[in-house]
């Protein structure tokens, strides 16, 4: 009997993590993709899960999970960004800013 209770409880929590490494896996391919849009550095090939709520998303219950990344300009910057996902598609996200070159004076 105690095993049929650890199944069920492990299962759930089975989904839950490996939905959320998927989810965590999608923010950073995403995340990449917008620096290498903007042309900055990705730092630390990484995304950090800050958020994580329920929302209603056309009538289901889907995972709202919010990750921080940081991008920089030259390599000795560091700036903030980050993406939304709902479920497994990005809902919201900060674009990384490229700083524009100094006018040089001649």
């Amino acid at each position: 009997m105690n095993a049929v209770w650890l199944v069920l409880l492990a299962f759930p929590l089975l989904a839950f993590w490996s939905s959320g490494r998927a989810a965590a896996e999608e923010a950073a391919r995403f995340s990449r993709q917008l620096c290498i849009r903007a042309g900055v550095q990705w730092l630390d090939d990484s995304v950090h899960q800050v958020r994580i709520a329920v929302e209603r998303d056309g009538g289901r219950l889907r995972w709202r999970r919010t990750y921080r990344y940081e991008y920089s300009n030259d390599g000795h910057d560091r700036h903030p960004g980050s993406v939304t996902l709902l479920g497994d598609r990005a809902v919201s996200w900060s674009e990384p800013v490229a700083r524009a070159a100094p006018d040089r004076l001649i």
